[in-house]
């Protein structure tokens, strides 16, 4: 099985978001069960600090309806990591992960087709072309579109892969344009997705994953569709959810260097001493009885961090301590802080990316607020419940998919509440303020969160498993179209 990956990122090269961690993580799992995956991301400005092996491989000539422009491809390594890098001038035009819609589309786009030549330069030919978002996905439809005339093509299946469905490369359109990649014309696409790198995507790829199966139900719903629900509901038998995993050996409470003390199922009660060290640093009163609440998030409108403040406020009344830990929009940045503000002998607000605050939260805190208005997967959730802190979380996408809620007798990680709004939040955080109370039902609460299987080698199964029926399906359509004998 051979797959040529393309992602706008990938850890450890380069990380912005969840996406890296997808195109980082899964492909070396797949590696082990025997697939061959090569990762192709731009050559970020970024990357030529950073420390890592890079040799060059080829040059290569991308040619499109009005010209033609040098790529250069190199080949990257870090550690046991491997990854192409694509360079030329659309790359160095948008030295920024991500920037200027216009400018990161012409860089998208130049990427991933330059990386499709090399591949047939190199005579490696892939089974399947897996596309991460709307970065990668004007590829899949540039190989629906050369495929039926294209030798070396015809064989090929793609995958296109939503990890957040709301960005469809707003402003890619001339960058399309440029690189020969159509309009769509599929009926079920409205007119204004018509040039829109991820909805051209959706109406030409092979199939279609999302990063959780609630979230592939979801976007075939108004409510979370974004305007493309009839073309997702239309091509329903083509949409498969497969949820994102965790690195298990990095995210390990009985291993990891950042947290005060080491512990695991077994040894649960050692994790008091990492709470202790988590109040004082924080300056909170300490002790194993006061509840210690925390939200690690993006400071965005979609993970509900005005909801928490606004649940908080409601349950003022209850003993708790709150840690808020993120960045981003400046609204919701400045609303963290007069909360801080308000309850400042309870509420601490960092407002930074901080890695080893995040995992000695995980150790430390008693229970970790996930308030989505929706989720395509959410990894806080699956590394909280690794380490022992109980996730209260809306009832949406990937979230609904991990967290097992109370009431599930035996079997319950967490709480769920819905519908989103502060006051139902409030309510359930009373619920877990009380079953925490409970040290003996909490703790079975907490040992079965972390009892959990959330690796990569599970999800990692299920892509190879899609990936042999879009190999067999179009193996089959190219045999019974070209086999002329």
């Amino acid at each position: 099985m051979k797959v040529l990956f393309l992602a706008a990122e990938a850890t450890p090269f380069v990380k912005v978001g969840g996406l890296a961690d997808v195109a980082g993580e899964l492909p070396p799992i797949l590696r082990a069960m025997g697939a061959d995956v090569r990762v192709v991301l731009p050559f970020h400005e970024m990357l030529h600090a950073e420390a890592i092996s890079i040799d060059y491989c080829k040059e290569v000539q991308l040619k499109y309806p009005h010209g033609q422009e040098t790529a250069r491809l190199f080949l990257a390594e870090k550690g046991k990591d491997q990854v192409y890098l694509v360079d030329g001038d659309p790359v160095r035009n948008a030295p920024n992960v991500y920037g200027e819609p216009g400018a990161d589309a012409h860089k998208f786009n130049f990427t991933f087709l330059a990386a499709m030549e090399a591949m047939r330069e190199l005579d490696w030919q892939p089974d399947i072309l897996h596309a991460h978002d709307w970065h990668a996905a004007p590829a899949v439809a540039w190989l629906t579109a050369v495929r039926e005339k294209d030798p070396f093509w015809k064989p090929v299946a793609s995958l296109l892969t939503i990890h957040n469905l709301p960005y469809m490369g707003a402003g890619g359109e001339a960058a399309m344009e440029r690189y020969g990649i159509p309009p769509s014309s599929h009926p079920n696409l409205p007119y204004w997705a018509r040039h829109l790198p991820l909805p051209i995507g959706l109406a030409s790829a092979d199939w279609i994953n999302t990063v959780s199966p609630t979230y592939a139900q979801e976007i075939q719903t108004p409510a979370y569709a974004h305007g493309l629900e009839e073309i997702l509901r239309i091509r329903a038998d083509r949409v498969v959810g497969i949820l994102n995993g965790i690195d298990v050996r990095q995210w390990d409470p009985a291993t990891d260097p950042s947290i005060p003390v080491n512990y695991w199922r077994e040894t649960l009660p050692l994790r008091r001493q990492g709470k202790h060290v988590l109040q004082e640093q924080l300056g909170f009163r300490q002790g194993p009885r006061v509840p210690l609440l925390s939200m690690i998030s993006r400071l965005d409108y979609q993970k509900g961090v005005d909801l928490a403040l606004a649940a908080l406020a409601v349950v003022e009344d209850e003993q708790w301590q709150f840690v808020l830990l993120g960045s981003g929009d400046r609204e919701l940045e400045g609303r963290a802080k007069i909360f801080e503000e308000t309850y400042q002998d309870r509420a601490r607000v960092v407002l930074r990316f901080d890695a080893e605050l995040a995992r000695k939260i995980y150790a430390g805190a008693d229970m970790i607020l996930v308030p989505s208005r929706y989720e395509p997967c959410g990894l806080a959730q699956m590394i909280a419940m690794r380490y022992g802190c109980v996730p209260i979380v809306s009832t949406t996408g990937g979230l609904k998919d991990t967290v097992v809620d109370y009431g599930v007798e035996g079997s319950s990680t967490g709480f769920l509440y819905s519908p989103n709004e502060p006051l139902h939040l409030s309510r359930t955080i009373r619920t877990a303020l009380r079953i925490y109370s409970d040290q003996r039902r909490w703790r079975g609460l907490q040992l079965r969160g972390m009892a959990k299987d959330f690796s990569w080698e599970r999800s990692a199964r299920q892509y190879l498993n899609l990936y042999q029926k879009a190999r067999r399906e179009r193996q089959k359509l190219y045999e019974g179209r070209y086999n002329f004998s």
